[in-house]
């Protein structure tokens, strides 16, 4: 069964959509009252944030848009050094989309939430003319468990550690559109399980940041010149699956622009760096994890190539890539 105007108009086909998909996955006693706004029992510091979600095509290998939206906002509230705790669904449908389609992103939803321990306990949905499209914005809020983790917090000296692989997103993204054959699968994930341990084992974090759109490299850039400090990564220490890597000669792509929704750096000094690798590898979203850098004095960012020469790494101007969200 299709999606038809009547499914944005507030009456019976709407409260169908509603207690047939959304509630159904998403049962809690919050969600299930159905109020105009979710009480919520939060105290102390928290994080807020929001995102939109817009990808094609909405099911790709390792994963889909619901997923996507669940964790692209676990990650942001645990790079802040909080604990995701609730979240907000808004659902843009565009007429002509399959409500099986939208019941098994509902359920991709509801399993990446119970996974990353949030509950979904508001949301909306909008029925516009289109031709099928369907679009995610998930707002979360979280508790904050360490406070003072800023991009700005980093100092002359720190390590920097990368989560895993680069680019098997994007890659898999690619792949699934241009009907290329090969077993590259997103690496869609929720990070918050790494970012607890990491504080639970009193990691003097300074700074966390999730890899996305923009690339390694782009992130990169934003903490040097937040922090005042340059940044040396080695190009060797650059963590890409063989697979990866060979999808990026053949179509000219760098691994260090390409868009990640499963990957993070964390700012560590260096006393502590050998602790937090061995955090990140014991989880199983960071067992590639490798020290790739470090802070210094100067500007920008500077790669070390493998033939010992040095290249600076700027930000992604313009589209650069084939957008992938």
């Amino acid at each position: 069964m299709k999606i038809d105007m009547s499914y944005g108009s507030g009456g019976k086909q709407t409260g169908n959509l509603i207690n047939d998909i959304f509630l159904k996955h998403f049962d809690n006693k919050t969600l299930n009252k159905l109020e105009d706004a979710a009480v919520l029992n939060v105290s102390g510091n928290i994080a807020y944030t929001t995102d939109s979600f817009v990808v094609t095509p909405l099911f790709f290998r390792g994963g889909d848009i619901g997923k996507l939206a669940i964790c692209g906002t676990v990650n942001d509230l645990s790079m802040m050094g909080a604990v995701p705790k609730y979240l907000t669904a808004g659902f843009i449908i565009e007429e002509g989309a399959e409500i099986e389609t939208i019941d098994t992103i509902a359920q991709s939803m509801a399993q990446a939430a119970m996974e990353a321990g949030v509950k979904i306990v508001a949301g909306d949905t909008k029925v516009i003319e289109g031709k099928g499209g369907i679009y995610i914005n998930t707002s979360g809020i979280g508790e904050i468990i360490k406070p003072g983790i800023s991009i700005s917090n980093c100092h002359e000296g720190d390590v920097i550690i990368l989560s895993g692989y680069l680019g098997e997103h994007h890659a898999a993204i690619l792949s699934s559109r241009m009907g290329i054959e090969n077993s590259i699968a997103s690496d869609c994930a929720p990070l918050s399980s790494i970012v607890k341990s990491l504080i639970d084992e009193n990691i003097n974090v300074r700074c966390m940041r999730d890899v996305t759109r923009g690339g390694l490299a782009t992130v990169l850039n934003e903490a040097a010149e937040h922090s005042g400090c340059a940044i040396e990564i080695c190009e060797e220490d650059i963590p890409v699956s063989k697979e990866v890597q060979g999808f990026c000669d053949i179509l000219g792509l760098d691994p260090l622009y390409m868009a990640n929704e499963g990957k993070m750096i964390a700012v560590v000094p260096v006393q502590e760096a050998d602790k937090a690798l061995g955090i990140i590898r014991d989880n199983k979203y960071g067992k590639n994890a490798a020290v790739i850098g470090r802070m210094m004095g100067g500007k920008g960012v500077i790669l070390k190539t493998r033939l010992q020469g040095t290249r600076s790494i700027d930000v992604l101007y313009g589209e650069g890539l084939p957008r992938i969200c």
